[in-house]
């Protein structure tokens, strides 16, 4: 068999014509389905790395509650209230850091990005934001530390193989937290 096709190649009568064609057409398809694989997974990641950035943020703005004056040690987001202490979160706005971050418009219940053409890039939707305060004094453990899980959804449509290929939708989940230091 590989002599066969060693014969064609070595030709002079064009009959390896139709298979170089099939070879190059076949490695661009290879080559167009790993550069779409690879765009999507970029898209993915910084989609990640922008939720991750702005839940960081929102813990950034508990540090201030997280060592209060009247408190000494290692303790969670709390104040005092009352003779007593209860806990002070801020969830801020999570929602427009992330606009901020990718560029993101809000349209029909979802945060979009879209090209300068109009053409849909991604799509983020259903943010749910879960704050878990470290115990009060918790002393030095690391795992009792002031944390923010985040899950958002994603769906980026899929440019290969025109409408044949349903739109990429994942959950991208992130974790943010802030341990003292000192």
């Amino acid at each position: 068999m590989t002599d066969k096709i060693k014969q064609i190649l070595r030709g002079k009568c064009g009959a390896g014509f139709p298979l170089i064609i099939a070879i190059t057409l076949s490695l661009v398809m290879i080559f167009t389905g790993i550069s779409e694989y690879f765009r999507l997974m970029i898209i993915a990641q910084g989609v990640r790395d922008a939720v991750q950035a702005a839940v960081i943020s929102t813990v950034v703005e508990n540090y201030d509650d997280v060592y209060h004056g009247v408190r000494e040690g290692y303790s969670g987001a709390y104040q005092p209230y009352a003779g007593d202490f209860e806990e002070s979160l801020d969830y801020g706005d999570i929602y427009d850091r992330l606009d901020g971050i990718l560029g993101l418009d809000y349209s029909n219940g979802y945060h979009e990005k879209r090209t300068p053409d109009g053409k849909l890039e991604f799509k983020v939707w259903n943010l749910d934001v879960d704050i878990r305060n470290a115990p009060f004094a918790s002393g030095d453990r690391a795992s009792d530390r002031f944390e923010a899980d985040s899950t958002i959804m994603l769906e980026v449509p899929v440019s290969f193989g025109g409408k044949l290929l349903p739109p990429m939708t994942i959950k991208v989940k992130t974790t943010a937290g802030y341990t003292p230091r000192f």
